[in-house]
Formats: C-alpha cells, sequence, structure tokens
C-alpha cells in the first residue's frame, strides 16, 4: 500500500493559500501571496531539496492548474515534477498536454491508487483535497512547515471536517528563520485522559 503524504506550509493561525507569491491564488480577494519568501535560508532549502525528490501526486483541480502552467517551464528547479505521475481529482477536467497526468472521479479511484503498488503520493497545496482526504482518514503522513506568523484570512489546512486523529512526531527541526519543520505520521485512534493521571 502507498502512502498519501501531505506537505503543506502554513502560518501560526493555519494558513495555507498562495505560498509562494502574489498571483498564486488571489480568490476570496487574498492579498498576501507570497508570505514565505522571507523565511528563506540554507536549512530550508536542504529541506526542500529531499521533498523534491520524485515521486507522484495528487492534486485538487485548482493546484493543478497553477501546476500546469508553470512546473512544465520550470523543471530545473524541481526535476522529477514532469517525469512523477499526476494524480488530478476534478469533475470537470479530463485531458491535459503535461505528460503523466490522470485524471480522477472520486474517493474510490484515490483509494484504489493507494491500493497499487509504486511511490508514496505527496499531495501539495490542494486545500479542499486535503480536508477530504483528513475527513475519510486517508492521510498517513503530514508533512508541515509553520512559519512565525499570522495572516487572520484566508484558506486554511484544518477548515472543518478532518475527523478525530492521533498522529505522531517523527521528526522535527526549526530553521534559523524560525520555521518549524514538523513531519508526523498517522498513529490510531485519539486518546483521552485525565491531567496528570
Amino acid at each position: 500500500m502507498r502512502k498519501i503524504i501531505v506537505l503543506s506550509m502554513i502560518t501560526l493561525d493555519g494558513v495555507m493559500q498562495a505560498p509562494g507569491g502574489p498571483e498564486e491564488d488571489t480568490s476570496g480577494g487574498f492579498k498576501y501571496g507570497g508570505w514565505t519568501a522571507p523565511y528563506f535560508d540554507e536549512d530550508y532549502r536542504k529541506i526542500m531539496e529531499k521533498e523534491l525528490a520524485q515521486t507522484d501526486y495528487l492534486l485538487g483541480r485548482k493546484t493543478f492548474a497553477i501546476w500546469e502552467d508553470y512546473w512544465p517551464k520550470h523543471s530545473d528547479f524541481w526535476p522529477g515534477i514532469n517525469d512523477g505521475t499526476k494524480y488530478v481529482l476534478s469533475n470537470t477536467l479530463s485531458k491535459s498536454d503535461w505528460k503523466n497526468t490522470i485524471f480522477v472521479k472520486n474517493l474510490a479511484d484515490i483509494q484504489k491508487i493507494k491500493n497499487s503498488a509504486g511511490p508514496d503520493i505527496q499531495v501539495w497545496g490542494s486545500s479542499k483535497l486535503i480536508q477530504l482526504l483528513l475527513k475519510n482518514d486517508l492521510v498517513d503522513e503530514l508533512r508541515l512547515k509553520i512559519y512565525p506568523l499570522t495572516l487572520g484570512e484566508g484558506k486554511k489546512l484544518f477548515d472543518g471536517g478532518a475527523i478525530p486523529a492521533a498522529f505522531t512526531l517523527i521528526e522535527s527541526s526549526v530553521t534559523s528563520t524560525g520555521v518549524l519543520i514538523a513531519n508526523y505520521k498517522r498513529d490510531g485512534e485519539v486518546k483521552l485522559g485525565t491531567v496528570g493521571a
């Protein structure tokens, strides 16, 4: 079985919208695009190099539209992106000129991919897709980059729909600019108890 790994850059208040640039995603009147730029440093670059190794990807329609326009022309920064399979959850799209793109229609299709042979599957961006995966307990790992700022508005990682679920911290570090890198794996049910017990 393949793991579904969510990679997300978020603010302290959970905003994940348009981390890369001002024009990336202005939906809802969002005006803070590019909020990650001041925090890049050598530590962050090394972490990103590991995460940009070739794998397969699961994307929502809107993130795919942004990627399809950008990454085929910028693969020098992300060498494996064009060769990895891009699975796109969409009811409106059915073809693309970007090689290795496959469109899926529903959760059953995603479950079939998860149960198939192949590399792990990364989910980048795609806020609504991530919430759907969390709601249906299909996320095996969360790789979060938590930035030391709040924005107060924008699409959020946990914006309703997640089921109660426990995760275990498997790796963490802090960059020189204060970005907390925290990787968690899914680990059973939420345990309740009494403080001090």
